[in-house]
């Protein structure tokens, strides 16, 4: 396990220190999310972070949301603003996700890729491969960029890796820099589309 644990998240949360946070639902997403039909998807949110995604699928009437964070802080804050306005279609778990058991017919990667020590990359890939159902698909936003000496997160990385690791257990569907990034992502961003 890596270095980033829940204490690590909670002096995160706690002193602001949220850049990647944009405020709002990630643009490529939210256009994602407008064109899926099926209202009774089971749907996932790892790393979930504050939720605006979550918040955005609820509003549109999405009825089965699985939030999960390993900051207990994060996940107290998430109950108060999610979990009684969206009792029974939405769960909201205080855990590491690689001990996660569960059924899914989309995950959504939104940062938390990105957050995670490099050295569990391989492990995140057969961790989503496990959790979804026959057919279902990772969809989301990586970093299309090296992080040069990083030594905490985000982690960067490029499409070639992104292929070598994920082409083994997903049908890459789409893999592409996306169009509607936010300003200071603008050219850094690879939305994708992955089926288990």
């Amino acid at each position: 396990m890596s270095h980033f644990d829940a204490e690590y998240w909670n002096k995160r949360y706690d002193s602001a220190d949220t850049h990647w946070d944009m405020g709002k639902v990630s643009p490529p997403l939210q256009e994602y999310f407008d064109q899926l039909t099926n209202k009774e998807a089971a749907i996932l949110i790892p790393g979930c972070g504050n939720a605006y995604e979550a918040h955005y699928l609820l509003n549109k009437g999405f009825s089965d949301v699985t939030l999960i964070d390993i900051s207990d802080k994060l996940i107290d804050k998430l109950w108060e603003q999610l979990g009684v306005a969206y009792e029974g279609k939405i769960r909201i778990i205080n855990e590491d996700f690689f001990e996660l058991k569960g059924e899914y017919d989309l995950i959504v990667e939104q940062t938390f890729f990105c957050a995670l020590d490099p050295s569990l990359r391989k492990d995140y890939v057969h961790k989503v491969h496990e959790l979804l159902k026959p057919g279902g698909k990772l969809v989301g936003v990586l970093f299309n960029r090296e992080f040069e000496g990083k030594s905490e997160p985000p982690f960067g990385g490029n499409k070639e890796e992104y292929i070598h690791l994920f082409s083994p257990l997903f049908k890459l569907t789409t893999m592409e820099p996306c169009y509607n990034s936010i300003a200071p992502r603008a050219g850094f961003e690879l939305f994708v589309i992955m089926q288990k």
